[in-house]
């Protein structure tokens, strides 16, 4: 083997040059760069599941308590009130699941994860103090345009 920088020939297993003092020893690889995003996502996603089995709860509750076998309200009560409490029984639900989605699509790195969390985001601001919390961190982690690229490159990787 010979030094590609001064010509001296070495051993087979020189791990540096004699003369001019080159290493040949094998360099580590350097650490990969870490995004700005990657932390984050996964814990957006827990968040995201764990707030909205919150928001179901209270749709499922909603709900046994209005079905007809239930025989909770008393006769005077309006009969506008079970219809209006079935239907905040059904938004509970639909947002639940709407919000399990999204944390499951950003735990799995899904492409549409990301716009389906930005948008829930959004309607969770008026959730306070949680859901709000839960959309300013959103905002902050996927809305800035390199969140955007980094999530596009984390989710054709999978």
């Amino acid at each position: 083997m010979f030094c590609d920088r001064c010509g001296t020939q070495l051993p087979d297993s020189a791990n540096f040059c004699t003369k001019c003092g080159r290493s040949f020893a094998p360099v580590a690889p350097l650490m990969p760069v870490k995004s700005r995003i990657a932390g984050h996502i996964r814990l957006l996603g827990i968040l995201w599941i764990a707030l909205s089995a919150f928001r179901l709860l209270p749709g499922v509750v909603l709900w046994i308590i209005t079905s007809p076998e239930v025989r909770i309200f008393p006769p005077d009560v309006p009969e506008f009130l079970v219809p209006m409490l079935r239907s905040f029984a059904v938004l509970f639900v639909i947002g639940g699941l709407a919000g399990l989605t999204a944390g499951w699509g950003l735990l799995a790195r899904q492409p549409w994860g990301r716009m389906l969390a930005l948008v829930l985001g959004a309607l969770s601001l008026l959730d306070m103090p949680f859901g709000t919390a839960l959309g300013i961190y959103t905002f902050w982690v996927l809305l800035p345009a390199q969140s955007e690229e980094e999530y596009r490159q984390m989710a054709s990787a999978t």
